[in-house]
């Protein structure tokens, strides 16, 4: 479904257009504040620089909350290396790396909080969940408006939260490189973002 401000909001499946840029809502699992470590931080922080890295992704803006993340990034290639679905594998890989060692990380060193993650299917197999299961928020945009709007978004969230007086004293955001307060945690790739303005 297309907005008047040229975002096409996805109700359920991701699509892949060449050339448009995609907002991602990373969610913990019951909207636990998993993400307030910085640890855990850190291990996001990792997953989305090398997923990046090794699906030709740009990434353009980030901000990680306690209980979520959010995430704005440019597939260059969609078609690339054979993937129909280069955001599902992106999530996917991002996803994976963190509950993989959020959960190794419990199991030797809390694992009575563990059961807070814990999901019992029908058949009887256990597993634990970092992530609200599903697909989770995917905001499709190609509007240069659009597309800073959703940078402003993101980088004010921590100030919106009362986690921070200005979005460039959070240092779990890409804010502070945009504002020139320090480098970012993450990589930010502004080679294909178009000019505000």
């Amino acid at each position: 479904m297309e907005l008047d401000d040229g975002t096409v909001r996805k109700l359920r499946k991701t699509s892949d257009i060449t050339h448009h840029s995609h907002e991602l809502t990373f969610t913990c699992y019951h909207r636990l504040p998993l993400l307030s470590r910085d640890r855990t931080r850190h291990w996001f922080v990792d997953a989305l620089n090398r997923t990046c890295k090794d699906q030709n992704v740009a990434p353009w803006a980030w901000v990680i909350m306690p209980e979520h993340a959010h995430v704005l990034i440019f597939p260059r290639n969609p078609e690339s290396a054979g993937r129909q679905t280069p955001v599902a594998d992106f999530l996917k890989s991002v996803k994976q790396s963190v509950a993989r060692r959020a959960t190794d990380f419990l199991r030797q060193h809390n694992p009575d909080w563990l059961a807070n993650l814990r999901v019992v299917w029908p058949n009887g197999r256990v597993e634990h969940r970092f992530w609200q299961q599903g697909g989770g928020y995917d905001r499709e945009m190609f509007k240069c408006k659009a597309i800073w709007s959703a940078i402003e978004y993101l980088h004010n969230n921590p100030v919106r939260r009362k986690l921070a007086a200005r979005a460039g004293d959070w240092e779990w955001s890409s804010a502070r490189v945009y504002a020139g307060d320090g480098p970012s945690k993450a990589t930010i790739d502004w080679k294909d973002l178009p000019r505000n303005g």
